[in-house]
């Protein structure tokens, strides 16, 4: 608990974004077929995410260096909250694609304000138990994004309006907050390159991780939709995916199966 306290603010605005911006994947591709959309189009919004997703984590250090974190933020959840809201003002496949665009920027962006906060508050001994509760919450926020879908009707304002709400609701826990920001560092430059010189082979596993995982995030809801199972199957379908795909992250997180985290 004593690691807990210090960044409940963090953590809560982590469990909000990922209830808005992780909801906002399936409750697309259910949409999206619900309007009309091809395979091919639903898929585009996938990668559109992804691009926005790339330019964010390029954006994101530079903007800290420039802005701060707490401004960084803002904006990113700003950008985001957009994002969802205008889904259904224009029920339109490419329209979505740069909306999806914005809430991947704003996913890669504001976790790696939420995560550069976390490092810089924390010391090497309790470094590895913060970001294991950071990975839980992180991780508990993803698993409910998905069950939050089976609520959600298709293709409906109120659908998009409720994940845009908790999407902008992580800004409460932030600026609210008296925890005081880090000093704003310089605005270092990304270079993906020292990545492949340092580890060939952790690039390439994190790049093949992706393009299955990613690629399932909106497959999942499509396969779900044409062998006809309900919103609410297609939830706990998709929640069972994540919860599998996680369970040894938590564990190697320093939370072994039958722990409550004591620990912390």
């Amino acid at each position: 608990m004593r690691l807990i306290i210090p960044f409940a603010a963090l953590f809560a605005s982590v469990v909000l974004l990922q209830l808005g911006a992780g909801g906002l994947a399936p409750l697309d591709a259910i949409s999206g077929l619900a309007l009309g959309f091809s395979t091919a189009q639903v898929g585009l919004l996938g990668s559109a995410h992804f691009l926005g997703f790339f330019l964010g984590c390029w954006v994101a250090p530079r903007l800290m260096g420039s802005v701060g974190h707490a401004r960084a933020f803002a904006g990113f959840v700003a950008m985001g909250t957009i994002g969802t809201l205008a889904h259904m003002m224009i029920p339109d496949p490419i329209a979505w694609a740069v909306m999806r665009m914005m809430a991947g920027a704003c996913a890669a962006g504001a976790f790696t304000v939420i995560e550069a906060w976390l490092q810089a508050q924390v010391t090497n001994d309790t470094r590895g138990r913060t970001m294991g509760v950071y990975r839980v919450v992180d991780i508990g926020g993803s698993l409910s994004a998905q069950l939050v879908i089976a609520l959600l009707p298709p293709a409906e304002y109120v659908s998009y309006n409720v994940l845009a709400l908790l999407t902008c609701a992580a800004l409460f826990p932030v600026t609210l907050s008296r925890v005081e920001q880090p000093e704003t560092p310089a605005a270092p430059r990304l270079r993906p390159g020292m990545a492949w010189a340092k580890s060939p082979l952790a690039v390439a596993g994190v790049v093949v991780s992706g393009v299955t995982g990613a690629a399932f995030r909106m497959v999942g809801p499509v396969y779900g939709v044409q062998v006809g199972l309900a919103t609410e199957a297609i939830a706990l379908f998709l929640a069972a995916y994540v919860l599998g795909g996680r369970w040894r992250s938590i564990r190697r997180a320093g939370f072994p199966t039958g722990s409550t985290g004591a620990g912390c």
